[in-house]
């Protein structure tokens, strides 16, 4: 990394910094992940989490991206900042985003209680992109909401689930994904329900009968959270309230169990496997040994850099 770049080297100066010191920040993470001062920044970003994650899945053509730029109105006009990760299909000429976060949601460029950035999934099957965690690590110290989209590629949705702390899954009338789902096991994942496009009437109606009885059927549970099914239309407003207040409510359940702190030291523990298998493989893995474990409030980067190191 450029030793004369402006990079924020405190969660302080990344706060203040709005979004340019944010896109610096991704920047280098993406060109020098292993630079001591971006570990050193990720680290405190880890020790310091703010916001809640949310984590919008589906197959393609569902909605998603109209559903998420009406909660970020909804979000900005309660007063709450928002960071979004969307992660695209790759170009196959240029491995870049296909689609890019301009055309597909709807924003104020000039708003400061919001960013977002576009990632391509390249060869990722987990309808994630590499640095969706680091990434999502930083937005979580800096904004009240970090919204994940993924990519949309059916049974390997499920990886979105590590990197959220509420996952909304959601279906579109008269597709007959429900049962799709619930064979894939996709069904065990979300922890909200969306039936979209709620305006087609009866079909919005039968789909999310169709939901309630794949997840009566399925092993879907949650430790004693119950999971809704929603109805929702993004582009007339209908559900969105319900929707809002079914993420408010599951991110207090989450704190109030101690699931919330259990959740992300599992995901943490998941990121530090990628990592060294992604590097090194699975001999790396087994190399690593009892290395891989966590310690209580110990960085999946700052561990996974000394594991590199070792190995």
């Amino acid at each position: 990394m450029n030793k004369s770049a402006s990079f924020p080297q405190t969660i302080e100066e990344l706060r203040a910094g709005g979004k340019a010191a944010m896109a610096r920040a991704l920047a280098a993470i993406e060109h020098s992940p292993d630079d001591d001062r971006v570990i050193t920044l990720l680290d405190q970003a880890w020790r310091h989490p703010h916001g809640h994650v949310l984590g919008l899945t589906g197959p393609p053509g569902v909605g998603k991206s109209t559903l998420i730029s009406a909660l970020i109105a909804n979000w900005r006009k309660a007063g709450k900042t928002v960071g979004v990760i969307a992660v695209d299909p790759s170009s196959r000429k240029t491995g870049g985003a296909l689609l890019g976060d301009r055309t597909r949601l709807v924003t104020d460029p000039e708003d400061e209680g919001i960013f977002i950035r576009s990632m391509a999934a390249r060869s990722r099957l987990g309808g994630l992109a590499g640095l969706t965690a680091p990434a999502m690590t930083l937005m979580r110290a800096v904004y009240d909401i970090v919204l994940v989209e993924t990519v949309g590629v059916g049974q390997s949705e499920t990886d979105v689930a590590s990197v959220a702390d509420t996952v909304v899954f959601c279906i579109q009338p008269g597709s007959g994904d429900s049962l799709q789902f619930m064979k894939a096991g996709i069904m065990e994942i979300p922890h909200i329900m969306v039936v979209t496009k709620a305006d087609t009437g009866a079909k919005a109606e039968r789909a999310k009968a169709d939901v309630s009885g794949a997840l009566g059927l399925s092993d879907a549970g949650h430790d004693g959270w119950q999971v809704p099914v929603l109805k929702l239309s993004a582009d007339s407003g209908e559900g969105l309230a319900e929707l809002v207040t079914a993420v408010d409510n599951h991110a207090v359940w989450l704190r109030e169990t101690g699931e919330l702190d259990r959740s992300r030291r599992e995901q943490g523990q998941s990121w530090l496997k990628d990592m060294v298998r992604e590097k090194y493989g699975t001999e790396g893995l087994k190399k690593a040994g009892d290395r891989l474990v966590l310690e209580a409030d110990q960085s999946p980067f700052r561990k996974g850099k000394e594991l590199f190191r070792l190995l």
